[in-house]
């Protein structure tokens, strides 16, 4: 059976970063000229020889993103149903030691919530929990995508790593993608963001995008935690993820996510700053390397931001979000998992994507294309 530890194994982090330091501009010159890239050439365009290209890029990143999809914005918002955790990761507002009072959402107020969202305009909901098997598993999902199916056209799931049956389960009830982030790729580092709990198993986390792929989903969303080490070297293991999951798993869809350290309770600052123009060169470093891959851009990120970012890559954008169970209606004070950047409202987003020349897309995908 295939996964990617080989992959995986066949790469030093300390070697990764040394390339990336030895990157020249001619290097940097030779990856945007060429007409197919390999991993090799996303690392150049990531390196910070690259930093000097970045207009170069984003003009580039623009002409392709437009011609593979077109000048559309798929919205989606987040839906948390539960801050329940049982892992200690000194980042998240849900770690096991923050003795909060902790929520899971009922049937009633999942559907409360759902309506709110539906008010909102929301047809792509992504379900989100803290990772807490015994109340909140693979039952629970299940009976919480029974109960949103009727009302929403895709339902994504990002809670903690499942096994490929349960995964199986979840595709037979019509879930479209799956997003599983491996926080960091530093072996050793891992263990020091994760004490404690299932979450702290390195491996089993590595291998969750191989059981989601052999249980065919139609979409896998991956990425890293900016701001726990090295967002270069962290960028070019995650590369080489998708890249694998792609060759392998090639009925597949493929997106990529950025998620920065944002304020929570608890939270430790970030290890590595990662600037804007550093996250701008990473978006064109993979649009250039990667022109199918979707690429998916959180309220994490501030105003300014978002509002550029329209036009220079993105494919998909959360509006709207809570990030506590409850938040849109049930109860606003729960704990959340992070603070948002961007708090406008979904109909603020839309207008602000259509004064840039976009379409915001509340729907262009249907279970029934699949014969779910």
């Amino acid at each position: 059976m295939n996964n990617f530890e080989a992959v995986f194994t066949s790469y030093e982090w300390d070697d990764i970063k040394q390339k990336l330091d030895n990157v020249t501009l001619s290097d940097v010159e030779y990856s945007l000229q060429k007409r197919q890239r390999t991993l090799d050439d996303f690392l150049n365009l990531i390196s910070k020889a690259a930093a000097s290209k970045l207009e170069v890029m984003a003009r580039m990143t623009r002409a392709i993103t437009q011609k593979r999809f077109g000048k559309v914005i798929q919205l989606y918002a987040p839906l948390y149903l539960s801050n329940e955790c049982q892992n200690i990761c000194t980042y998240c507002g849900f770690s096991l030691d923050n003795k909060l009072k902790r929520k899971t959402l009922s049937d009633t107020e999942i559907m409360i919530e759902a309506s709110v969202l539906k008010t909102m305009g929301v047809n792509h909901v992504l379900l989100v929990s803290g990772e807490a098997n015994k109340t909140v598993g693979i039952t629970y999902f299940l009976n919480a995508v029974r109960l949103l199916k009727p009302h929403f056209a895709n339902i994504s799931i990002e809670v903690q790593p499942l096994s490929e049956d349960e995964y199986r389960l979840l595709h037979q009830e019509g879930v479209h993608s799956i997003l599983v982030y491996q926080e960091t790729y530093h072996q050793e580092v891992y263990k020091q963001y994760h004490p404690k709990g299932k979450k702290s198993n390195f491996q089993f986390r590595l291998d969750t995008p191989d059981r989601v792929g052999r249980a065919g989903i139609h979409k896998m969303g991956l990425g890293v935690l900016l701001g726990l080490e090295d967002w270069r070297v962290d960028s070019f293991f995650n590369a080489a993820h998708i890249d694998y999951l792609q060759k392998e798993y090639w009925k597949s869809k493929f997106s990529v996510s950025f998620p920065r350290l944002r304020p929570a309770e608890g939270i430790i600052e970030p290890n590595f700053i990662m600037e804007d123009k550093d996250l701008l060169q990473l978006i064109c470093a993979y649009r250039i390397w990667n022109e199918d891959l979707e690429i998916s851009i959180s309220t994490r990120e501030n105003e300014n931001f978002r509002n550029h970012i329209v036009s220079l890559g993105a494919t998909s954008m959360s509006a709207g979000s809570k990030t506590n169970p409850g938040g849109y209606a049930v109860d606003p004070q729960s704990l959340e998992q992070f603070e948002t950047s961007d708090e406008r409202s979904m109909e603020v987003i839309k207008n602000m994507i259509k004064g840039a020349g976009y379409d915001p897309v509340m729907k262009d995908w249907d279970s029934v294309y699949c014969g779910v």
